[in-house]
């Protein structure tokens, strides 16, 4: 390691991943390191993976290639889901120094200090089983948004998901500490606060050895409310049946909740649903979305989908489309599925050609853009309050662009003002 110490990272997955990479990262800056680009030379290269879908583990690869081609000296660590998941595998990757899982991610420092290059791969790592603490994280953009992991882990079986198996069971922060993390944060001029988690509906389970924090999501929700000076906060995802009428009520009240809700689906078909061994039906998918219509018919709604699926005929196919067509909802993120080792979705049969989840997935793509399109379509007209959050600058010589959301997530561009950066402004949607 050169006396310089530098170190560089690089994120694949979720919101939850960046926010872990984040704190990593503002550890190693506190120990002494100093940050670089991953596309830069440094001492140490750290990967914090997904292991999701197929295509991140792939990327996992080229990224250590990269790496061996450019800097053959340099330390590579690689930790996340897939590090949980598949330890030995990655060991085998040449040019990887350091395997860590779960239990021994922010440990990252301590292992650093006694790490040698050209030794064989080490992997740190343990039953998923044995994975009882919870470590808080958070990620800083500009000092605008942040994404603040409040719950990790998931007790759930569903029959496509790696995750409980690179997570562990499910646990989370106390209120308490939270509370107190939100607060510094506002103190530091972040406007507005992501609440992420695995299962985030699930928060209260022990995160202390097994501990019982005799908290809810809710209890938590309204804390924050009322207990901090954040002005925004939103809700990352949260499982249908895990979003009770309290929660939606508290939000529509609230002047510091955004009126904004991302439920995963995954189908829209009863049958697909029990394949996937998922805990509610399309009934009660329908509901949530009418609650919250009912009282906030301004609020955006984002939806998880899994085209492909195996058991998805052609019937359920045109079942879960119908459905979605049906709700009045904001916008898809849809996935296409790929096959997971380890999952109980490998043994359920008929096996949906890979030819045919790619063109379910671009007509699902085709209505979450017909619903973008007639959702931001219903607000023309109205003023609401948008938090521009950073510049968008593709080339040198473009025009720099602010980029902000308002309330209820419609996204604004308009050319940079200095003094609307990180501030909120009352904006008419045109």
């Amino acid at each position: 390691m050169s006396n310089q110490r530098s170190v560089a990272f690089h994120t694949l997955g979720c919101k939850l991943n960046f926010s872990e990479t984040s704190t990593l990262s503002r550890q190693l800056e506190q120990a002494g390191f100093e940050k670089k680009a991953f596309t830069d030379k440094a001492d140490v290269y750290v990967i914090n993976t997904c292991s999701v879908t197929e295509n991140a583990d792939k990327e996992c690869r080229q990224l250590v290639r990269r790496i061996q081609r450019k800097a053959p000296e340099s330390f590579v660590v690689i930790t996340g889901c897939y590090a949980q998941l598949k330890p030995a595998e990655i060991a085998s990757i040449p040019g990887v120094d350091l395997v860590l899982g779960a239990a021994e991610k922010f440990n990252l420092m301590d292992h650093l200090a006694t790490l040698s290059k050209g030794q064989d791969a080490k992997i740190c790592s343990c039953d998923i089983e044995a994975v009882s603490g919870f470590n808080s994280s958070f990620s800083v953009n500009d000092r605008t948004r942040t994404f603040l992991k409040v719950q990790d882990g998931c007790d759930y079986s569903c029959t496509f998901c790696t995750i409980p198996m690179a997570r562990g069971k499910s646990r989370s922060d106390s209120i308490e500490n939270v509370v107190e993390q939100a607060q510094g944060l506002a103190e530091n001029g972040v406007k507005e606060i992501v609440l992420t988690g695995i299962n985030l509906g699930d928060f209260g389970k022990g995160g202390d050895g097994g501990k019982k924090h005799n908290e809810d999501f809710f209890e938590l929700v309204k804390a924050l409310d009322q207990k901090t000076t954040i002005p925004r906060y939103r809700i990352s995802s949260i499982e249908p049946n895990l979003l009770t009428n309290e929660i939606i009520e508290w939000v529509a009240q609230s002047k510091r909740f955004m009126p904004h809700f991302h439920i995963p689906l995954q189908s829209g078909s009863d049958a697909v649903l029990k394949l996937m061994q998922r805990r509610y039906n399309s009934k009660l998918y329908a509901d949530r979305i009418t609650a919250i219509k009912s009282i906030m018919p301004h609020a955006c709604i984002g939806v998880d989908v899994i085209v492909g699926s195996p058991g998805e005929t052609e019937a359920y196919f045109k079942e879960s489309f119908d459905f979605i067509h049906s709700l009045d909802i904001s916008y898809l993120h849809v996935f296409t599925y790929s096959e997971r080792a380890m999952t109980k979705a490998l043994d359920i049969k008929p096996v949906v050609p890979m030819t045919v989840r790619n063109e379910r997935n671009k007509i699902l793509r085709n209505l979450s853009y017909q619903k973008q399109q007639y959702f931001n379509a219903q607000h023309i007209g109205e003023t609401r309050p948008v938090l521009f959050e950073s510049i968008k600058q593709k080339n040198p010589t473009d025009i720099p662009m602010l980029e902000g959301y308002s309330d209820n997530y419609i996204r604004i561009v308009t050319p940079f003002r200095p003094e609307w950066s990180n501030q909120i402004v009352d904006w008419e949607i045109k």
